[in-house]
C-alpha cells in the first residue's frame, strides 16, 4: 500500500492527493503536523515539509517531483500533455500556482486565520490578511482571462496545472475565503473539477476546531 504523508490543509498534499485519486492510485493518509519537526519525518524528508509519498520501497518528497514520478509510473490518465509547447505552459502554471498564488495567497489568508492557531505562533497579522484579500481578486480575474480562451487552465485538457489551482482554492475555500461571485467562469470551471471522484476524500476533510462552511462539499454550490 503506497502510503502519503500530509497535512489536510496543505495545498501541495492536496495537489498530490488529486493527482493519485484521478490515476485510481490507492494510498493511506498519514496526517503530519510537520511544523513539530519530529525526528522520525525528518528523516524522511530532511526538508521538513509535506508531502513525502512513501512509493513501495521509495520515499519520495516535493509536491511537483511526486506528480511527475506519478505521470511517468502511471501514464494513464494523463496529467501532462504530449507536446512539448503544452507541456511547458502545464509546468509554467503549476509553478504560478504552487509558488505566486501561495506566497500572494495561502500563506496569508491560510497562514494567519488557521496555521497561527493551529501551530500556536500567535494572532494573525491583519497587514497580510488585507493583503492575501486583495491578491486572490487578482488572481481569480487572470484565471478568468485564461478561462475565457481554453476549457481548462492550460488548455483544452484537463492537467496538473487545474488540480494545482484547485488544491490551493479548495484550502481557501474551506474557511472560505474565496468569493465564487467574482467570476462565473471560475466558479463553472471549479464546479467541474469539484465533481471529480479524485476530489471526494478532499471533500471530506475536517480539522479539529475549524468546521468548513455548509457549501465546501456541496457539489452544486
Amino acid at each position: 500500500m503506497n502510503r502519503l504523508y500530509h497535512y489536510p490543509l496543505s495545498p501541495f498534499s492536496r495537489k498530490v492527493r488529486l493527482s493519485m485519486g484521478e490515476k485510481k492510485l490507492e494510498v493511506e493518509l498519514v496526517e503530519e503536523r510537520y511544523w513539530e519537526q519530529d525526528p522520525e519525518f525528518l528523516r524522511r524528508n530532511p526538508a521538513g515539509k509535506v508531502p513525502v509519498l512513501k512509493y513501495g520501497n521509495r520515499l519520495l518528497a516535493d509536491s511537483t517531483a511526486i506528480c511527475e514520478f506519478l505521470e511517468e509510473v502511471q501514464p494513464s490518465p494523463a496529467l501532462l500533455p504530449r507536446h512539448a509547447e503544452d507541456r511547458y505552459e502545464v509546468r509554467r502554471l503549476v509553478a504560478w500556482f504552487d509558488d505566486k498564488f501561495h506566497g500572494e495567497v495561502t500563506s496569508k489568508l491560510m497562514g494567519e486565520r488557521v496555521f497561527r492557531k493551529v501551530m500556536g505562533t500567535g494572532y494573525p497579522d491583519s497587514a497580510n490578511v488585507k493583503a492575501g484579500a486583495r491578491a486572490i481578486k487578482e488572481h481569480l480575474d487572470y484565471m478568468e482571462s485564461l478561462l475565457d480562451q481554453r476549457r481548462w487552465l492550460a488548455g483544452n485538457e484537463m492537467s496538473l496545472a487545474d488540480f494545482a489551482a484547485a488544491a490551493q482554492l479548495s484550502c481557501l475555500d474551506y474557511v472560505s475565503d474565496v468569493d465564487w461571485n467574482r467570476s462565473s467562469v471560475v466558479k463553472d470551471w471549479y464546479a467541474k473539477i469539484k465533481s471529480r471522484p479524485a476530489f471526494r476524500s478532499i471533500l471530506a476533510d475536517q480539522i479539529p476546531g475549524f468546521p468548513p462552511p455548509s457549501h465546501y462539499a456541496d457539489l452544486d454550490f
